[in-house]
């Protein structure tokens, strides 16, 4: 201290002896007055009533004494370096998971990735393995006549004999929507929450399997079940739009996985069941080799809202009505079902479920009192025409514009209880799924042109899955080595990946999957090593029978480009044609060509014959494929079209 005294010293003593620059650069109206009014004072004198350049020297010099270093208590230095150290050890997976371990495990999505819903995904180990969900999806506008499709099961078959189980997250469609049709071909045990089981027994019964219901296992969550030899299963339970959601962690040799399933972080659930977030941040504690997330929401920024937020508007609209009341939704959001319910009883309405889908939900929902309702509030379809308008409450499918719907077929006037009337309010409380937008408006269309208002609130409705904070609390609560998004197409999955960067997984320890890439995953790396077999089967749900890929393609053709028929009678011995070819074509060339385009078809199959290749004659499946080829290129040529060629050639 004394050094660092005496350097301050010789800093002050060489500063008083610099020229005082302020006072020289300030005007001087006294120049008549002699400078030193004080007689022969020495200069740097430090007396009262000195030069004020002189006091604002001692404040610099006092300015410096305050700067001196405060004293460093080595004891806590130590204490701030091990609490460095622990956040070290609880921040970085590596300190808590078997590095020297050789186990791997092997993660396979069938579907899931690049597009919203068909959800399933294979665990494997090198003896045993799981299947985490089996879920349908929509079809494109282009595939004509499909209702559903359901994933490509090849792989499944390939390893069948190694799978030990099914594990269900939760209930809604894409996650269960193809078990029936999986079942038919292929049975294993099947683990999951009560009303994901009852709603999938339920399908086994539609499609007459019901046999198949002895491979329910219903399981207690927060407790932890031995699949197999490799595999150990936990569910935590979830919010979700679905009720009776739940995590997994699934345990294994090369370490824990975590699969969020579809989730929200809702702090105000209906029934009070929140989020179990404490066991998701146990596992993370003990440390997650991998995690897999919901990446529906990555683009969200604000939190999702929790579902009671939709109460007040649902307060509003029944308070409002001044005739029926027709609310459409998805038919498995039971809660939201649940509070239109409650407002409508609480305005006097009686209430009517319309939907096949609906009904049955509701119906599983009370049977298992996940919701309470007295019957005598529910009145059938029948009964509608003898009530006054403002005592009901309809609640009904159809919130996505789908053909056959209950509300679209009551917008078209083809329902066979209910008719738009010019006082309805429909109240849509649901978001579009993409792809559907058109389907919603022409079906809109139709409600406004029967004179019904429509509610298109975004109070209405809140979204099921979570946004990018939500997503934060995931990864930080879980704090994984390794991370896969899921569940999204590819630029969601991508922006999940920002977002675990921004939490701290460092970018090559995060892979980007698509459906069939094989991911291995040990405790010191994570790599694709294959890729298998995936795609997707056409569903008519008319029939639940599988359609064809060659007959959808036929479809897509048939829209596109058209169809030629050519009916031709060919002699022989001659390779001539007998009589005047019947060419038909639809889609292709409009009616007053139908002549021109016949005599064109004529002549090219006047000059195929002229050409015809030795033998060929003889061959009638061969020569219909090669006059199909030569008609095919002609129309090309011509048109610019692929249209379906249709040859019939009967040889005398």
């Amino acid at each position: 201290m004394e050094q660092e005294n005496q350097e301050i010293n010789e800093s002050i003593s060489q500063e008083n002896r610099k020229p005082n620059n302020y006072n020289n650069r300030r005007p001087n109206n006294n120049s008549s007055k002699p400078n030193n009014q004080n007689g022969n004072k020495p200069a740097g004198s430090n007396q009262a009533g000195s030069n004020p350049a002189n006091s604002s020297k001692n404040k610099s010099a006092s300015r410096g004494r305050r700067r001196q270093s405060t004293p460093v208590d080595e004891n806590l230095r130590a204490f701030v370096e091990i609490n460095q150290e622990a956040h070290k050890q609880r921040l970085n997976p590596h300190y808590k998971l078997d590095l020297n371990s050789k186990e791997k495990i092997r993660i396979t999505p069938l579907g899931g990735l690049g597009e919203i819903g068909g959800n399933i995904t294979v665990f494997e180990t090198q003896n045993e393995a799981i299947l985490v969900d089996v879920g349908m999806s929509f079809p494109d506008e282009d595939m004509h006549g499909v209702d559903i499709l359901v994933p490509d099961f090849t792989y499944i078959r390939e390893i069948k004999d190694k799978i030990k189980a099914i594990i269900i997250t939760h209930a809604h469609e894409d996650h269960i929507g193809a078990m029936p049709y999986l079942y038919k071909e292929m049975q294993f045990p099947i683990y999951g929450s009560p009303l994901p089981l009852a709603m999938i027994g339920s399908k086994f019964d539609e499609h007459h399997i019901k046999e198949f219901k002895q491979h329910l296992h219903p399981i207690e969550k927060r407790k932890i079940y031995k699949i197999g030899e490799d595999f150990e299963i936990e569910w935590m339970h979830m919010t979700h739009s679905i009720i009776d959601s739940s995590s997994l962690a699934i345990t294994t040799p090369a370490g824990t996985i975590i699969h969020t399933g579809d989730f929200k972080i809702d702090h105000t659930p209906v029934d009070g069941y929140t989020a179990d977030l404490h066991r998701l941040a146990y596992y993370g504690d003990k440390g997650v080799l991998c995690l897999l997330s919901d990446s529906t929401n990555s683009y969200n920024t604000a939190p999702t809202p929790s579902e009671l937020s939709v109460a007040p508007a649902l307060d509003r609209v029944f308070s409002k009505a001044e005739g029926r009341v027709l609310l459409s939704t998805f038919s498995s959001n039971i809660h939201r079902v649940f509070q239109a319910i409650q407002y409508g009883v609480k305005y006097g309405r009686k209430v009517c479920v319309i939907g096949r889908s609906m009904e049955r939900n509701i119906e599983i929902a009370m049977q298992y009192d996940y919701i309470k309702l007295p019957k005598n509030i529910f009145v059938e379809p029948e009964q509608i025409a003898s009530m006054n308008d403002k005592d009901i409450l309809i609640v009904t499918t159809g919130s996505q514009g789908e053909p056959s719907s209950a509300l679209f077929r009551m917008s078209i006037g083809e329902h066979r209880h209910v008719k738009i009337k010019p006082n309805d309010l429909i109240v849509l409380s649901s978001r579009p799924i993409p792809g559907n937008e058109g389907s919603i408006s022409g079906m809109l269309n139709h409600l406004q042109r029967a004179g019904a208002k429509i509610a298109l609130d975004r109070e209405l409705h809140v979204s099921g899955h979570a946004s990018i904070e939500e997503q934060k609390l995931m990864l930080r609560l879980v704090n994984p080595k390794f991370f896969l998004p899921i569940h999204g197409e590819y630029n969601h999955v991508m922006r999940h990946k920002e977002t675990a960067m921004m939490c701290g997984v460092p970018e090559r320890n995060i892979y980007i999957m698509n459906d069939g890439d094989t991911v291995e995953i040990a405790p010191k790396y994570m790599r694709k090593v294959k890729t298998v077999r995936t795609g997707k089967t056409y569903i008519d749900n008319q029939n639940n029978h599988k359609i064809e890929d060659d007959i959808v393609i036929d479809r897509q053709k048939l829209a596109s480009d058209g169809i030629v028929m050519i009916v031709a009678q060919i002699d022989g011995q001659h390779s001539t044609m007998l009589s005047k070819p019947l060419v038909t074509s639809f889609g292709l060339v409009s009616d007053k060509q139908d002549k021109f385009f016949a005599k064109e078809i004529e002549e090219v199959l006047e000059h195929f014959l002229a050409n015809i290749k030795e033998g060929l004659i003889e061959n009638a499946r061969a020569l219909e494929n090669d006059l199909r080829q030569v008609v095919r290129k002609h129309i090309y040529r011509k048109m610019k079209k692929y249209p379906l060629i249709v040859p019939h050639i009967f040889v005398m």
